[in-house]
């Protein structure tokens, strides 16, 4: 279907491929993997035109439809969401929005002179619409958006109004709705919240088409994709398995390279050895010689690149009492929409409450009530003895200077450490290198939230509040992430949409809204996050298993 045969590319002095060559066939599901930088997006571009490779070639059949879902998203304004997914449907799509215009002339007293001729085509265009199950499209838009997590305000609604989250799972149901032959999907899971996440690995499973998806959620990965391809050092190796037997393989075929590599150089000193021992032995010499020019036949066998993970041993917080928070009759509306009713809840030293629940339950309500940073309408929130509060959230990235470079602020932060000591916290969350010296106004969304979370985590608090604190890390600083806050001694409460870090961390979870939806009483599971999904039978409110 589409092929790479010996592409090679570059951007100045940075190598992305050298001779690479992979293939993606009908139906097959793949995931595309590698460091940032490494090219995963390029080859998103190749496929559609929009780059070509410096050498070698890239095949795509002409009659092949490809659905691309990007992470910069386009302005969209003037019409509805509904009409906004709708448009990514092809033919249908255009008699879709043909029609609009249509009923919209029919209305029009200033065209009532061309009636007939408008009344004409809207019969037409009626007619193509329906024989296309063009009022199937509008149902089959709404489900697909109300997966997304969209309710029909919104759907209805103009797009232009959305924030950039919502608009981003706008233009993700549009490819989707196109139901194209090859899927190019980039990071789907950033903006999604879990149901949301559960609901679109359902619809990519049952995908006729093929798929192709870079994704920094493991079980996301792991849960649709039969094969991985690499992309490393300008090479591409594909694995033939999802994530985790990636994983795995990788790490075989390291070990094995490595004993390879061991043997091969125990091999060549014991042939330098006789070489140099008897070179000067007339009687030797040729033998010397013909183990020279073996030598010099011998392919070299290389040792495998091996990714550097810093580990970061972050320090003990300070001990708080034994209740950190006290929350006693919590209540909390938006306009007429309530959101707490008479709410309380204890939250104990060393608990981590994984907080879940469906759009607009208020998740994040309750985080910036704890954090200070909303009040309530009523009740009260006490907070314990001796606590040192951390909160991240995504406006926790507005508080740094982009004018400083990435060290220049935990220089400032930090005023008394050592530079060795913040490189290593740097690298811990994957700036090495030049990356220290990078400008904040330049990094991505992803990397200043990285530095946010190595900002307060240097020297931790006592009791963290985490809001969606994994979105846009890579699976390499996730799992370090996880591993540390493993070993974290205080206390924690977060909303995640990453079931790795869910699983890895929560030890009780406080459900919003339940089963009978928003409005209905929070509950609070005694256990573990594992525990409540074994108890529920889903793996969040209201997706089943």
């Amino acid at each position: 279907m589409i092929a790479f045969s010996n592409v090679s590319k570059q951007y100045g002095k940075q190598v992305l491929f050298v001779d690479a060559s992979f293939q993606l066939n009908p139906g097959e599901k793949a995931g595309l993997v590698g460091p940032n930088g490494a090219g995963k997006t390029t080859v998103f571009r190749m496929i559609t035109g929009e780059e070509s490779p410096d050498d070698g070639e890239v095949t795509v059949p002409k009659k092949l439809t490809i659905g691309y879902f990007r992470q910069d998203v386009e302005q969209m304004s003037g019409r509805s969401a509904l009409d906004e997914a709708i448009a990514g449907s092809g033919r249908v799509g255009d008699l879709h929005h043909e029609l609009e215009e249509l009923q919209h002339a029919m209305g029009d007293p200033a065209q009532a002179g061309d009636m007939d001729a408008i009344l004409a085509r809207f019969g037409e265009v009626q007619e193509e619409y329906d024989h296309l199950g063009g009022y199937a499209l509008e149902s089959q838009a709404r489900e697909v958006l109300h997966g997304l997590g969209l309710d029909d305000e919104r759907i209805d609604g103009d797009v232009g109004a959305l924030s950039g989250g919502w608009k981003m799972r706008v233009a993700m149901a549009r490819v989707l709705l196109g139901k194209p032959d090859v899927l190019l999907m980039d990071e789907p899971t950033n903006h999604l919240d879990i149901e949301s996440i559960i609901w679109l690995e359902n619809f990519l499973e049952t995908h006729d088409g093929a798929l192709l998806m870079t994704s920094h959620d493991r079980e996301f990965m792991n849960r649709i994709v039969s094969k991985i391809c690499e992309i490393d050092g300008g090479e591409v190796t594909v694995y033939s398995g999802n994530y985790d037997f990636y994983e795995r393989e990788r790490a075989l075929r390291e070990a094995n390279r490595e004993a390879a590599y061991a043997r091969q150089q125990a091999m060549l000193a014991k042939e330098q050895r006789f070489i140099e021992r008897f070179k000067t032995h007339a009687a030797k010499a040729a033998q010397v010689q013909s183990r020279i020019k073996a030598l010099d036949k011998i392919e070299k066998i290389e040792l495998p690149k091996r990714r550097v993970v810093v580990k970061f041993d972050f320090r003990e917080p300070p001990r708080s009492g034994d209740q950190v928070a006290v929350i006693e009759h919590l209540s909390k509306a938006y306009g007429t929409r309530t959101i707490y009713d008479d709410f309380s809840l204890t939250i104990r030293r060393g608990e981590r409450w994984a907080v879940m629940g469906r759009n607009g339950a208020g998740k994040t309500t309750l985080l910036k009530i704890l954090s200070g940073n909303l009040a309530p309408d009523g009740g009260e929130v006490r907070l314990g003895a001796s606590l040192k509060l951390g909160y991240f959230a995504q406006q926790s990235l507005d508080t740094m200077d982009a004018d400083l470079t990435i060290i220049e602020q935990l220089q400032n932060d930090f005023p008394r450490e050592g530079l060795g000591a913040l490189r290593s916290l740097a690298g811990a969350f994957q700036f090495s290198g030049e990356d220290i010296d990078k400008k904040i106004r330049s990094l991505s969304g992803g990397e200043k939230s990285r530095l946010a979370m190595a900002r307060m985590l240097f020297d931790p608090p006592n009791f963290l509040i985490l809001d969606e604190p994994t979105n846009h890390l890579d699976l390499a600083t996730k799992d370090m992430l996880i591993d540390s806050l493993k070993q974290f001694d205080g206390t924690m409460i977060f909303v995640s949409h990453d079931r790795s870090f869910l699983r890895g961390l929560g030890s009780r979870v406080l459900e919003l809204g339940g089963e009978s939806g928003v409005d209905s009483h929070p509950h609070a599971y005694p256990g573990s996050y594992i525990e409540y999904v074994e108890r529920t039978g889903h793996e969040a409110p209201g997706i089943h298993s």
